[in-house]
């Protein structure tokens, strides 16, 4: 016992130490980033106070500029070049030249750079909610859930085990190199490319830039021609919080365009991490197969969301609404298939009409609302055409929200929360994917017809699966054919940063988020060396070195049942026979020497 006393008066005093060290606050310096041109409370300059009405029928693309403006109210924000395919490339250059500089930085000054950011963003929360909700339409509730609470936790999960999980790890060097030490080691890759969506503006920039940085890598970022004003004010916190901490410039780059220009980044880079539909990420992998660019691909999703009869209807009622108001087209693909079990379907039905009836679509920024506007242009009608077609073939409106007062100005952005029920899957609606707040209620029987049904889809990204008994709940979304499972409780993986994200089949291969996600940012490397240099080296034995002796086959066989047969015996055996297939060329190599 007096042994131990001192171990523990030890692990008592570091323990304390540790804990006073938590009360001491970092010293993280303060950055300062002019906001003065995207504040909205009443300094709209008359350049941006008109409203915009892009032309229909006609791609933007032609204009060579990006054009950029409020689909809540259509008011025009300004507008950014599409780079062409020279300029990309000169983008991309000198981010490679800067991230050779940066790969050499230590994971101290990397832990300081996103210390500077997390400072910035708490302070900051409104700011960046307001940009986000002036440039997709999303309410600022929904843009502090999706953009600030993600990237606080992933820069919180980076500071606690970034560096853990990029030092070297030591693996096991098995039996035939026993006299070995073997290690993977993580090294940047170089310069990453990123295109991503306008649904999370602010997030979608900082979750790869921040993998890539703290990776030792440079990324360049093309943000959506539908999200560029909001992306490249995020991109002015990016380069101030770069510059606090003296990281080369160009280390991070966004750039804006449409198809040209997110054909020369795939073309240009190290690796490229995509987030967007079906179809573009299918051109993406064909473009990055001429240069044989790794890919991630994270597309579209239809997630089930399924509902047992044991649980909590009230509760997962208003999971359910949610769900699929942040599918409102602002916000993620979500929760986009309900299935509830038939012995709970009306009383489900009846909880979720009592919350769609409260709520609202209207200008966001009122705070008066709980959808804002459809970020795409024309997207309310390609949401009202799904809509019919379930009508068509059957199904019902159970209830629909209501539209706040628009004003007389207000423009066609806008679709009320929509319930739908008797649907099944020959309605487009449970097979493509909406982006909208509609949502289609089937009913099922069985765990079984529940799971069947969950994956009759192409798209296999995430799934929600509610009951009052866990294990049946973790059964069946242990059956469902998807990337991400959430057991009673929905997208809850994504705070969960230590995790890593992303679908199977039309969704999309390859993670981000995690340990996974971060080691995908780097060139993994496997490295043996010797454990006893220069004691003990890798020799050829005598029977198989050049020219190889007559019995070289047989000391092969008995080399191989010395080290992996599975009788103790049968090995000790064999060692014999290699020690003697050993001693007996030595001696032949011995008597040829003397003979000469």
């Amino acid at each position: 016992m007096a042994f131990w006393w001192p171990l523990i008066v030890l692990a008592f005093a570091y323990a304390i130490c540790r804990f006073l060290l938590m009360l001491i606050p970092p010293n993280v310096p303060s950055i300062d980033v002019d906001a003065s041109d995207v504040l909205a409370h009443g300094k709209e300059t008359e350049e941006n106070s008109f409203i915009y009405i892009p032309p229909r029928g006609r791609s933007q693309q032609s204009d060579k500029k990006v054009q950029c403006y409020e689909p809540a109210t259509m008011k025009y924000l300004g507008y950014f070049p599409a780079l062409s395919t020279s300029e990309v490339k000169e983008r991309v250059a000198l981010s490679r030249k800067a991230q050779k500089t940066w790969a050499q930085s230590s994971f101290k000054v990397r832990r300081q750079f996103l210390r500077i950011l997390l400072k910035y963003i708490i302070e900051h929360q409104e700011l960046i909610c307001e940009v986000s909700s002036r440039d997709t339409g999303k309410t600022m509730v929904d843009a502090s859930l999706g953009e600030i609470m993600t990237t606080c936790e992933k820069i919180t999960w980076l500071l606690s085990e970034g560096e853990r999980w990029l030092k070297p790890e030591y693996r096991s060097s098995g039996r035939a190199m026993l006299h070995k030490v073997s290690r993977v080691e993580f090294h940047p890759l170089g310069v990453i490319g990123a295109i991503v969506p306008w649904n999370y503006p602010f997030h979608n920039i900082f979750n790869p830039m921040l993998a890539a940085v703290f990776s030792g890598n440079g990324i360049v970022i093309k943000v959506s021609e539908h999200a560029s004003w909001s992306g490249c004010f995020y991109f002015r916190i990016i380069q101030a919080a770069l510059a606090a901490v003296g990281a080369p410039e160009n280390l991070v780059d966004v750039i804006t365009g449409f198809a040209e220009t997110g054909e020369a980044l795939v073309s240009s880079v190290d690796k490229m991490i995509f987030v967007g539909s079906t179809a573009v990420g299918k051109m993406i992998m064909r473009n990055a197969a001429e240069t044989l660019t790794p890919v991630t691909l994270e597309l579209g999703g239809k997630d089930a969301f399924i509902i047992c009869e044991d649980a909590d209807v009230s509760h997962v009622a208003q999971v359910a609404v949610r769900g699929t108001l942040q599918s409102s087209g602002q916000n993620c693909a979500g929760a986009e298939r309900f299935y509830v079990h038939k012995d709970i379907y009306t009383a489900f039905i009846t909880q979720v009409t009592k919350i769609v009836k409260s709520v609202s679509a209207g200008p966001p920024l009122t705070g008066r609302y709980d959808m804002g506007a459809i970020c795409l242009q024309e997207h309310s009608e390609t949401l009202q055409s799904l809509v019919n077609d379930a009508l068509d073939k059957g199904a019902e409106i159970a209830v629909r929200g209501s539209f706040g007062h628009l004003g007389e100005d207000a423009v066609d952005q806008y679709f009320p929360p929509t319930v739908l029920i008797n649907v099944n899957h020959t309605m487009k609606i449970m097979k493509e994917e909406a982006f909208g707040p509609i949502m289609p209620i089937m009913q099922f029987s069985t765990d079984e017809e529940v799971i069947k049904l969950a994956n009759d889809s192409r798209y296999a990204l995430g799934c929600a699966v509610f009951s009052g008994s866990q294990r049946r709940a973790k059964q069946i979304a242990s059956q469902i054919q998807c990337g991400v499972a959430a057991i009673n409780d929905f997208a809850s993986n994504y705070m969960c940063q230590s995790l890593p994200f992303g679908g199977v089949k039309d969704s999309g291969f390859g993670r981000f988020a995690g340990i996974e996600g971060l080691r995908a940012c780097c060139l993994v490397k496997s490295v043996v060396e010797d454990r006893f240099w220069p004691l003990i080296k890798t020799k050829i034995p005598k029977p198989i070195q050049y020219p190889v002796a007559e019995n070289a086959f047989e000391f092969q066989e008995a080399l191989v049942e010395t080290l992996y047969g599975l009788n103790i015996w049968d090995r000790l055996r064999s060692l014999i026979d290699v020690l003697k297939f050993l001693t007996d060329q030595s001696s032949h190599v011995s008597r040829t020497r003397k003979s000469h």
